[in-house]
């Protein structure tokens, strides 16, 4: 298949799933992140507990093998047994010999992602057995014969009515099923049976401590409990990741688990067994029975899979996968999943950001090259994160392995010991345009107006959608021919270095150097405005265009060039000041990974966002009336990055301090995150994610006002959503003239 069908391929598939289950997956996560907003703001000490969730996993991975060793005594003294399974087949393998050796007719799961790891259940069901799932969204799909499209609720792509249909037609029924509580009594009844007459209960295991052997199990429904303890035979599945040192560590993570991934204050059901189960447990439907308080010997199997979390455990940028509690926030924080979910965004197993890492190291590259590309690196998950997992850094990584033609799971290239010094020869054409954006804009701005007359040609267009998938539906950039930096050169400062408060380097990003020039301009006159002395410097692109598209090695060297021409500034005590949000994260988060610590704390502590830096003017004394004040109400959305850096607040209330009535959006995302709203295989996907920002700027709340967006994404996407142009706010304030 060539590029072209490929990318048309996948342009098919999404808008199939975007139609078909987008209502019912953007309903549910939607909900599910609103909720864990919620929760979380009620919780104390909520950073403080994160990294203490974080510090355990740490520390669990780190002492793996000897925690391995641990709950293995630990499980054998109480009674039980524990198998290391290498990989699924050996896993499956030994749990197939125990439920022959039990003579097992039928086996009951909990929901359990490990087991869809295993595959399990057509091994089990290959030799004959019956296998049953007993949560309620598992069975739906068993029932459906769909795979899982979310790590917690794996039926999310369902509605109501779409389940109510599908049990109408598959079961002999009295009645017909309608209601959300006759869909539940229904299953509860039928699994309530298969739960009583099952040889072997299979579950997983969300933790298990080294120190006891127990298992905790979180879950929304009561079905795992009871699956565990009401057969006579319990196997528990779970990834060796799952193990750590004692009870205690529990605890942060029983306040965070069920917050992050549904917005429940508690979980439902938090179960901690220590088996074999002897003491007596009461199942919730019939209280005046013990189940558990029988004389006959339960049987207890620990399987711990490793199926390449070893080998995870030693490649330092897969590593931090292995610290995921499978809570689903990222998933439900993604724009892109709440859009198409996990039949879309995920692998063979696996679904969310986190999928990547998870894919790669169990699964291999095949699986994860199919969504690599869905994460876009917007960052909002790292925050959600209950671990504080850098997931995008790990989707980067992957994606730079798949650009190699490497299998990312088992690809020995560690990037804090060894950066490539190039990108590899066969890199995609689509990933090099990108990746080379700054290049292009020197051409188009050089050769300007005439490359934007030529760009907009029919057949060109139609050239580049067919060579390296731009489509031709998106307006594309539009070149200046004079640079801002060109501009500042021939215009020099306006304020002298003895008479200024401060003194900052404006960093011309890629995109308001060549293309928005005129909120460079706007920039320089308001910092002038507020008595400092602007210098812009010969620097070029921080490298967040080619981070993005896996080209770490191009991004290694233009941040090293960046640094280099701003250290100079940085030692005279200059403040860097940035207008594109998504270089400023590119200084204070993935600057991180590719400079050495001490320049990128540097870089990081002194660069600021342009509104934030006008904000800390103004609170330090400066003169507001010397700015203009925005005449029409404003309707304001801040970038996907600069809120997961907290800087969106700074905006509006420089704003409102200038008396203008601020309307802030409060969906998330505008869907066109840079690139990825101009690839044809997503731009249909991208319009979904701007639909919810365009309901919500059309609405009489604010229809009529200025609309004002602080990314450059944002400003293209709300110009092709909005019949009304979005300018940047610092345009707004421009005292040369405001918008």
């Amino acid at each position: 298949m060539s590029k072209s069908d490929d990318r048309q391929a996948k342009a098919a598939r999404i808008r199939h799933l975007l139609e078909t289950e987008g209502d019912a997956v953007e309903a549910n996560t939607a909900g599910f992140n609103r909720g864990r907003y919620e929760a979380v703001a009620d919780l104390e000490a909520y950073e403080e507990l994160k990294g203490e969730a974080r510090a355990i996993k740490e520390d669990a991975i780190e002492r793996l093998p000897e925690l391995l060793e641990q709950v293995t005594e630990t499980v054998e003294a109480n009674g039980g047994t524990v198998y290391l399974a290498e990989d699924a087949a050996d896993a499956n393998r030994y749990i197939r010999e125990v439920a022959a050796e039990k003579e097992a007719d039928r086996v009951v799961k909990s929901k359990s992602m490990t087991s869809e790891e295993l595959e399990v259940n057509e091994a089990l069901e290959g030799d004959g057995v019956d296998v049953v799932e007993t949560d309620l969204g598992e069975w739906v799909l068993q029932v459906a014969d769909e795979t899982p499209s979310h790590i917690v609720a794996p039926a999310i792509h369902r509605s109501r009515a779409e389940i109510a249909r599908l049990f109408n037609e598959r079961f002999d029924l009295e009645e017909p099923l309608e209601t959300a509580e006759e869909l539940t009594m229904f299953a509860r009844e039928r699994l309530g049976e298969q739960i009583r007459g099952a040889d072997v209960g299979m579950t997983g295991a969300n933790f298990i401590t080294a120190d006891s052997g127990t298992i905790m199990l979180v879950t929304s429904e009561g079905n795992a409990r009871k699956t565990a303890v009401v057969p006579d035979t319990h196997v528990a599945v779970a990834g060796v990741e799952k193990v750590v040192p004692s009870v205690e560590d529990l605890s942060p993570f029983i306040e965070l688990i069920g917050r992050s991934g549904t917005g429940q204050d508690i979980t439902s059901y938090i179960s901690l067994l220590t088996p074999p189960v002897e003491s007596p447990t009461v199942d919730i439907d019939e209280p005046d029975v013990a189940f558990a308080d029988r004389e006959d010997d339960r049987d207890f199997h620990l399987v711990l899979i490793d199926n390449g979390r070893t080998a995870m455990r030693e490649d330092d940028q897969l590593r931090e996968t292995l610290y995921c509690i499978r809570c689903s926030a990222c998933a439900n924080s993604c724009a892109n999943f709440q859009s198409v979910g996990g039949h879309a965004f995920g692998g063979e197993t696996y679904s969310g950001g986190i999928a990547t890492g998870w894919e790669a190291g169990v699964h291999g590259a095949d699986s994860v090259a199919e969504f690599n590309d869905l994460c876009t690196g917007c960052s909002r998950c790292v925050n959600a994160c209950p671990v504080e997992i850098d997931i995008p850094w790990i989707n980067t990584v992957v994606r730079d392995r798949l650009n190699r033609g490497g299998d990312p799971g088992r690809f020995e290239f560690l990037y804090d010991e060894l950066v490539p010094d190039e990108e590899p020869s066969g890199l995609d054409l689509q990933k090099r345009l990108f990746g080379n954006y700054e290049t292009l804009a020197k051409l188009g701005s050089a050769t300007a107006p005439l490359s934007n007359r030529v760009a907009e040609l029919g057949p060109v267009r139609s050239l580049l959608e067919r060579s390296v998938g731009v489509d031709s539906r998106r307006p594309l950039p539009s070149f200046e021919r004079e640079t801002l930096r060109e501009w500042y050169d021939e215009r020099g400062p306006r304020v002298a270095a003895s008479e200024a408060d401060r003194e900052v380097v404006l960093y011309p990003d890629t995109y308001t150097n060549y293309v928005d020039v005129d909120r460079g301009k706007a920039a320089v006159r308001v910092l002038e405005a507020l008595d400092v002395r602007v210098t812009i410097p010969d620097v070029g692109e921080s490298g967040r265009a080619p981070l993005s598209q896996g080209m770490i090695a191009t991004a290694d060297e233009q941040a090293s060039e960046v640094y280099a021409a701003l250290a100079e500034h940085l030692d005279a005590g200059r403040d860097v000041v940035v207008v594109e949000p998504s270089d400023l994260a590119m200084f204070h988060r993935e600057y991180e990974k590719l400079l050495p610590e001490r320049s990128f704390e540097r870089l990081r502590d002194g660069s600021y966002e342009i509104l934030e830096y006008v904000y800390g003017c103004l609170e330090n004394g400066a003169d507001p009336t010397v700015l203009h004040a925005p005449e029409k109400p404003i309707a304001y959305h801040s970038h996907c990055q600069q809120r997961t850096l907290g800087l969106e607040a700074y905006t509006t209330a420089v704003l409102e301090e200038l008396g203008a009535d601020v309307f802030e959006s409060d969906v998330e995302c505008c869907g066109m995150a840079g690139s990825f709203g101009y690839k044809q295989e997503y731009y249909e996907l991208s319009m979904d994610v701007g639909d919810r920002l365009r309901d919500q700027f059309q609405s009489p709340t604010a229809e009529d006002r200025l609309v004002l967006a602080s990314g450059t994404s944002c400003e293209d996407q709300l110009d092709d959503l909005l019949e009304r142009e979005a300018s940047h706010p610092v345009e707004a304030i421009d005292p040369g003239g405001g918008v």
